[in-house]
């Protein structure tokens, strides 16, 4: 499975018969707070129409396209299938339409929420998914400098150090093949 993630935000636009439609590309972690952000925003705008994918911790994928007052199936489904096609995991589209005074039909409004996110995903820098988990290592004193030198070359992050009698526990974080290098 080649899963595909971002970074930060990216945008994307498609304009049909008058109707604009603004796609906001987001890292799921900001998916709430940019839903609640454009709302603010774009005041005057008939609908946000949302999809997201994330990863859980059991290792399933939670999924979901939402239509926004839109009719069923003609927008959620249909962007969120762009992000499935793009093999994207922990983000989500937001997209922001403006009515354009021409209705545009099932079809074309399925065409123009996909042709909407597809643009956001063609301007976004996609990097390779992997999956962060968290581990905890112990080593004695004389083993410690060695044991955190190993965890830098490897990439990893010391999130906590706890020193005992017996020498030092540390929870590392970092992505799944290289906690399993360690």
């Amino acid at each position: 499975m080649g899963l595909k993630t971002i970074t930060r935000e990216f945008e994307g636009f498609l304009e049909d018969r008058k109707s604009r439609f603004l796609a906001h590309l987001v890292p799921f972690d900001r998916f709430e707070q940019r839903l609640e952000e454009l709302r603010k925003e774009h005041r005057k705008a008939a609908h946000i129409v949302t999809a997201h994918r994330r990863l859980l911790d059991d290792d399933r994928i939670e999924e979901s396209g939402k239509d926004d007052g839109e009719p069923a199936g003609t927008s959620g489904m249909p962007t969120l299938r762009v992000l499935q096609g793009a093999e994207l995991i922990n983000c989500a589209v937001l997209i922001v339409r403006y009515f354009g005074g021409t209705k545009l039909g099932g079809g074309g409004l399925a065409r123009a929420y996909s042709g909407a996110a597809q643009d956001a995903i063609n301007a976004a820098d996609l990097v390779p998914f992997q999956k962060v988990l968290t581990r905890t290592v112990k080593a004695g004193f004389s083993a410690g400098s060695e044991l955190e030198k190993r965890i830098e070359t490897l990439g990893l992050t010391v999130v906590s150090r706890d020193f005992t009698e017996d020498g030092v526990s540390l929870t590392v974080e970092g992505p799944e093949d290289a906690l399993a290098d360690l």
